[in-house]
């Protein structure tokens, strides 16, 4: 029932055009989802649903089963898509059920970082990844649980305080950064899926996989080094602001 891929057999480079995904249930749902956030009046939440119909329903899809660089694109969008939803919560209040519930969660910035990056290095493993692309159950496994543990994480930096969530950012940069150079330095390609259909795109497996991991170490460790660095900037900008004013307490002349 669940074998196969849930995004097709991989297409060659003269079809990929052509290959979008107009699956009903995953159209009801990005649906269902696009017009929530438009009755709502939430552009970020209705951009996380347009980064998901990007990932899941454009020529993306079918070419992240012939490249793993466009997988690791794919994941990017995933990660971005979790980040848009957890802006958007911050910025509809408490209107609904749902937001109150998502507004509510707590999750400690150290276990967030540390699930996310188990979940990211977990599907890495080649015995999963190559299981999640050949079943759609196992497919659907991998997506929700690196949005899931990606929207705790974005949710938990949130929440925290300049020096956790900087700390967080720090956590994520480094564990996508030694991700990337992992398989940019990989002296040969893991994942068997790619290694039949990368060719057909006039690209080796190994050139692919090194292609992927530079994405990943430059790609996806810039949303985390920005993220740091606009936390720690707001921090020393605040504590510039506070410390003229406790002189002033200390100094009443």
């Amino acid at each position: 029932m669940f074998a196969g891929s849930y995004c097709g057999s991989p297409p060659g480079l003269h079809e990929i055009a052509m290959r979008w995904n107009f699956d009903p249930a995953l159209i009801a749902v990005l649906a269902c989802g696009l017009a929530l956030a438009l009755r709502a009046r939430n552009r970020l939440a209705a951009s996380g649903v347009a980064l998901l119909a990007v990932a899941f329903v454009s020529p993306l899809c079918a070419a992240s089963v012939t490249l793993f660089s466009a997988r690791s694109v794919h994941h990017l969008f995933l990660i971005a898509a979790s980040l848009a939803f957890v802006m958007a919560v911050r910025d509809s209040g408490a209107s609904n059920r749902i937001v109150r519930t998502l507004s509510g969660l707590h999750f400690p910035v150290g276990p967030a970082t540390i699930a996310m990056t188990a979940v990211l290095w977990g599907w890495h493993v080649p015995a999963l990844y190559d299981a999640a692309l050949s079943n759609m159950l196992v497919y659907w496994v991998m997506q929700l649980s690196i949005l899931a543990t990606s929207f705790a994480f974005w949710h938990a930096v949130r929440r925290a305080s300049a020096v956790g969530a900087v700390g967080g950012l720090l956590g994520g940069l480094v564990q996508m950064g030694f991700l990337g150079a992992l398989l940019t330095f990989a002296a040969r390609p893991f994942y068997l899926v790619h290694i039949v259909a990368a060719p057909s795109w006039g690209i080796s497996a190994l050139a692919d996989q090194q292609l992927s991991g530079l994405i990943m170490w430059v790609g996806g460790m810039a949303p985390f080094a920005i993220g740091a660095a606009v936390i720690a900037r707001k921090a020393w900008l605040l504590q510039d602001d506070i410390m003229p004013v406790a002189g002033i307490v200390r100094n009443p002349a």
